[in-house]
């Protein structure tokens, strides 16, 4: 059994393998321009963050009903499970389902008929996290939150993602402001693409609790400083700074830098059918080519936890961590 962790960066939109967007496509009538899974598989291979987006847009017209929704979140869990995920958040995108006529409460309903039952189903606790997409408005953002208020005791918390550069933190700060005053907890996307300037906007104007990515953070050592004396998580992706070109190769990610540092940094699969890898591959693939021993592996498990929003379940977290303090990493 891999060693237990939480994963805290991960669209579940990104979990569409191929398989299943077929699957899905044929349930619904949806033509895909691909003509097969091998065909669309060839089609993950990305040049930057925009060539990714611009695919994971287009495939989402196959996800139409909150079984495909279900459906889609079952097999993420499954996988997880599987790779020793034992506490999973969620993120979802609404806006880019809202703009296809798909209702919130359908992709809330319907990822929640697995979430739901993820716990007796898979051995995996869950939390579900609201994207809102940066390159859109900030007018949509604060129409989104709306329309997601009847379903706030399923959503504990509020994420920035898509299109990093040239939309910083600052534009969303009133849709930040209303979440915090709705008890949401704060995260968003920064220093993937966009600067070290926009995690500490992240920070300052959008009060958010853990910064997902922050990669570039190690080009201010002033920022490093800072992160590490407020403990403030970072969810790194390391197979998806690989395929979208933010490091060259995964020998040259400043992950055991970081750590070094004292960094709180997590492992995460951000989109894990399109970037090659799930949690525990990600693990795996940070340990064999970065050459973390078990120790680090452990700081990194640990490191999952405490960063979650388990707080209104300290014993659960307690519990988790005991597992990790007691892995054999053999």
């Amino acid at each position: 059994m891999p060693v237990p962790k939480a994963e805290l960066h991960l669209h579940i939109e990104g979990t569409l393998e191929p398989e299943l967007a077929f699957a899905l496509a044929a349930r619904n009538g949806v033509e895909l321009p691909h003509a097969d899974t091998d065909a669309l598989r060839e089609a993950y291979r990305f040049q930057d963050l925009q060539s990714f987006l611009d695919l994971y847009y287009a495939l989402m017209a196959v996800l139409r009903t909150e079984r495909d929704f279900e459906d889609l979140a079952d097999a993420y869990l499954a996988r997880a499970a599987a790779q020793g995920v034992r506490h999973a958040e969620i993120f979802f995108d609404p806006q880019a389902h809202l703009a296809r006529g798909v209702g919130m409460g359908t992709v809330v309903g319907g990822l929640w008929r697995a979430l739901g039952r993820s716990e007796q189903t898979h051995g995996v606790s869950t939390r579900l996290i609201m994207c809102f997409l940066r390159d859109e408005s900030a007018a949509s953002a604060l129409a989104t939150l709306e329309a997601a208020k009847p379903y706030l005791d399923r959503i504990t918390g509020v994420g920035l993602d898509s299109a990093e550069v040239g939309h910083p933190p600052a534009k969303f700060r009133e849709v930040y402001e209303a979440a915090a005053a709705l008890g949401l907890r704060r995260v968003a996307h920064a220093g993937e693409e966009g600067p070290p300037e926009y995690i500490t906007e992240a920070l300052d104007v959008l009060g958010v609790e853990r910064v997902d990515h922050g990669l570039r953070c190690v080009e201010d050592p002033a920022l490093v400083e800072r992160l590490v004396r407020e403990r403030v998580p970072l969810t790194l992706c390391p197979l998806s700074n690989v395929r979208l070109r933010t490091v060259d190769t995964l020998a040259d990610h400043p992950l055991p830098a970081m750590l070094d540092a004292g960094l709180l940094c997590t492992v995460n699969s951000d989109d894990p059918a399109y970037f090659g890898g799930y949690a525990g591959d990600t693990f795996d693939a940070v340990r064999e080519t970065l050459g973390l021993g078990p120790e680090r592996l452990r700081e990194l498990a640990r490191n999952s936890f405490l960063a979650s929003f388990l707080d209104d379940d300290e014993e659960r977290r307690a519990r988790y961590l005991a597992e990790v303090e007691a892995y054999d990493f053999g």
